[in-house]
């Protein structure tokens, strides 16, 4: 029963009838010599097809709305009225084909969220009381263990507890390469297992899994209007009424009213209407099997016209994770990892963000950093003192040093050893032990081996201007750009002057892009035409405020976010040219003779599928130009900002 009510609602049925009623039509008037017969079995065909329309057409009424629907059905009452029956018939039906093959192909633009929701799992194996029990996905609960064996989709966002191997996160971050997965590493529902067993910890289930909120984001998105959408919406309302007006006219003037009938199924804008929506949700579509979540088409076209986009540094152009780059010994009696240890021992009570690199440097060297200091003492802006032993060891700026007592002849040693790593984008810090100068230790953040490719990207994308804005010092934000090829940089910036930047690019007419990690730069995002979250798989609040959220931590993937927007905006302006042409053409048909309101009709349905084609293509990822990865370089930066630096030594 239950398929036979499918059968008989689906899209197909209608068309299918109407169309085997019509040759039933054309038998019983030419094969068999009946037409009288043949003339009701036509009518019959036209009330099949045309009923749905003329239901459409009086609920859209009730809202005060005037739409398409309404005027096939005013020319196929008409038509039979008038006693042209075939074309009563072929209206309706080419109409139901058409309508019928555009569910069919917006069915196929929102192909990217069915496989969405394809990918999430139905159960989960969750370990209680030592055995392995299988669950519905949704009844695991935070904080269980969940077993995930080769071959299985994990069913929760958690953390790796136990265990080691492979996963597909191809569904939530666009990337097809497994990644490996160990230890307090996380994982994300709907993602795959290819290798090993894993123990993950349950810390999202159901609705509050990545995936699930990607799929919130991606069927919101479509559902968005563009501005574009919105206007031409705005247009069809008044664009309708005037085709009825028109073929009023028309009818009066020349007391045809095949032509004034022929006028209303000519002028209706099927294709127009549906030129925008299709494209946004085949772009909208096509970026979420990527892994780029656009919030919407009213962001998809704003995207398409960014000229600038400004990127912040730590974490996003860098890793985020400083490591010491340099040891230099300035006392002849010490040795690198002399002061290397002496550094470290003072940074173990440290928690200074350049505290770890230095003493995960002692330990790489097999050095030995027993314990805490005796006590530590952060200086504010210049470094810490530490008592080691008795001993008391400073780590920080010049200003540091002269606190200390260093003399002034032995601080100015520093100023060549400082000029030279400043220059080649490293963090300097002396060391100095009692009031002498001992050595210096500097560190550098990695810029990111995809950094150089996001920007040779966004230019190829036609971005103009890159802008690094960071709160880091000059020389180092300098070498940090000249690595990796931004037009400008903006060093020594505050959160607030992030956003100032962002405001003076805009006053001076550019669409800006903002993209950083939506902690320090949240004013600065929230004030950007656009804003972007890198790596947002698992950031519920990324996802939810960023206007673009790119889920894999792939710099490479904002260029292609660009560049998408772009080809769906254009894609936008090829379909509504195809539409206005094609009516525009239609009309003049009518009104100099020749087309006919089934030959209209036809044309009509035709545009409508170029139209729904052209849409399609926004689904065929393009191709990318063959570029060479780049490794990691070791010529970035601190992550002190302006307000309390102690990087460089004479700063």
């Amino acid at each position: 029963m239950n398929r036979v009510k499918a059968v008989w609602h689906g899209r197909w049925t209608v068309p299918g009838l109407a169309g085997g009623l019509i040759v039933v039509s054309l038998l019983l008037t030419r094969a068999l010599n009946l037409p009288g017969w043949g003339d009701l079995t036509m009518i019959a065909a036209a009330v099949v097809a045309g009923t749905p329309v003329l239901i459409k057409a009086v609920r859209a009424l009730l809202n005060r709305v005037i739409g398409i629907d309404l005027l096939v059905s005013i020319a196929a009452i008409g038509a039979i009225i008038i006693g042209n029956y075939w074309e009563a018939a072929a209206v309706t039906f080419l109409f139901a084909i058409g309508h019928a093959l555009e569910t069919a192909t917006l069915n196929k633009t929102r192909s990217a969220l069915a496989e969405l929701v394809a990918v999430a799992p139905d159960t989960a194996i969750v370990l209680r009381d030592g055995e392995q029990v299988e669950v519905a996905a949704g009844a695991v609960a935070p904080g269980e263990t969940v077993l995930v064996k080769n071959g299985a989709r994990v069913p929760v966002d958690g953390v790796v507890i136990g265990g080691a191997g492979a996963v597909d996160e191809a569904s939530i971050t666009g990337e097809s390469i497994p990644v490996e997965k160990t230890t307090d590493d996380p994982v994300y529902a709907g993602t795959v297992a290819t290798g090993g067993l894993l123990q993950v910890r349950a810390t999202g289930v159901g609705a509050d899994t990545t995936l699930a909120r990607i799929i919130h984001r991606v069927e919101e998105a479509q559902d968005a209007k563009a501005k574009t959408q919105t206007f031409m919406e705005r247009f069809s309302t008044w664009y309708t009424p005037a085709i009825m007006v028109l073929a009023v006219v028309v009818g009066l003037i020349t007391r045809d009213v095949t032509l004034a009938l022929t006028l209303l199924v000519i002028g209706c804008p099927g294709a127009l209407v549906i030129s925008i929506p299709v494209a946004i949700v085949a772009g909208i579509g096509r970026g979420a099997r990527d892994g780029i979540l656009i919030k919407g088409g009213e962001y998809l076209e704003t995207a398409a016209r960014i000229d600038v986009v400004a990127v912040d540094k730590t974490g996003t152009i860098t890793e985020g994770r400083p490591r010491t780059t340099d040891v230099i010994p300035l006392d002849p009696d010490l040795s690198a990892d002399d002061v290397l240890a002496l550094a470290a021992r003072a940074e173990a009570g440290s928690e200074h963000p350049l505290a770890r690199p230095i003493l995960e440097a002692a330990a790489e060297r097999g050095l030995t950093v027993p314990g805490l200091p005796e006590h530590t003492e952060p200086v504010a802006g210049k470094g810490i003192v530490a008592v080691v032993d008795g001993q008391r060891i400073a780590v920080g700026n010049r200003a540091l040093l002269t606190a200390e007592g260093v003399p002034g002849p032995e601080v100015d040693r520093l100023d060549a050893v400082v000029t030279e790593l400043a220059a080649a984008g490293r963090t300097p810090m002396a060391v100095a032990r009692d009031g002498r100068l001992l050595g210096v230790v500097a560190v550098a953040d990695q810029i990111r081996a995809d950094a150089a490719e996001m920007v040779e990207g966004l230019h190829a994308a036609g971005v103009r201007r890159v802008v690094m804005l960071t709160g880091d010092i000059e020389p180092v934000a300098r070498a940090v750009g000249d690595a990796v090829g931004v037009d400008e940089v903006r060093a020594g910036l505050l959160p607030e002057d992030k956003l100032d930047a962002v405001r003076e690019l805009q006053a001076e007419g550019h669409v800006v892009a903002m993209v950083g990690d939506g902690v320090n730069d949240a004013p600065a995002l929230a004030a950007a035409d656009i804003g972007v979250a890198m790596g947002a798989a698992g950031t519920a609040v990324a996802i939810e405020t960023a206007d673009i959220a790119l889920m894999a931590d792939d710099l490479r993937k904002l260029p292609q976010a660009i560049s998408l927007a772009r080809r769906t905006v254009h894609n936008m302006r090829q379909n509504i040219a195809v539409a206005l042409v094609t009516v525009a053409a239609l009309l003049a048909g009518v009104l100099f003779g020749g087309v006919t309101m089934a030959i209209g009709m036809l044309v009509h349905e035709a545009s409508v599928l170029v139209v729904i084609g052209n849409a399609m293509r926004l689904l065929r990822r393009p191709r990318e130009r063959r570029r060479t990865r780049r490794g990691s370089q070791p010529v970035a930066a601190s992550s002190v900002n302006a307000s309390g630096s102690r990087s460089l030594i004479n700063s």
